[in-house]
């Protein structure tokens, strides 16, 4: 049964990252990867109902317009129980204070460790296996 996770950055390279990185897992159907490149275009993916079930935002919080510690208290606002990461290059204790405070389930700092992010997927309730 196939997961869906939406990964919202403003950088193109990184959904080209993501693909190569989640490439075995995409083809066998455990995970549906979508793409936002804003935190309004992320808002608009998530009240579209993201198909198949959403199981995580994977967030970058260095973003123009509205940045992740902000998507992330408005999709805590709405839908409270969907786990969100934040993943950035910026891993200050403040960043990192805020995004635990606001909800975020992890906090990921680039370069991202594929493999222990895959585990922390695995671990989530609706996690595909």
């Amino acid at each position: 049964m196939s997961a869906s996770i939406l990964v919202v950055d403003d950088e193109p390279d990184v959904a080209e990252l993501f693909r190569q990185r989640f490439r075995r897992e995409t083809r066998q159907g455990t995970y549906v990867l979508h793409y936002a490149a804003s935190g309004h275009e992320a808002l608009e993916r998530l009240s579209a109902e993201i198909q198949p079930e959403l199981v995580a935002v994977l967030s970058d919080i260095n973003m123009p317009g509205m940045d992740g510690l902000a998507l992330l208290r408005e999709i805590k606002t709405r839908w409270a129980d969907l786990p969100v990461m934040m993943v950035t290059a910026y891993g200050d204790d403040e960043r990192r204070r805020r995004a635990g405070e606001y909800g975020a389930l992890e906090f990921i700092t680039k370069p991202v460790d594929f493999d222990l992010l895959k585990e922390q997927l695995r671990q989530l309730p609706s996690g595909a296996a």
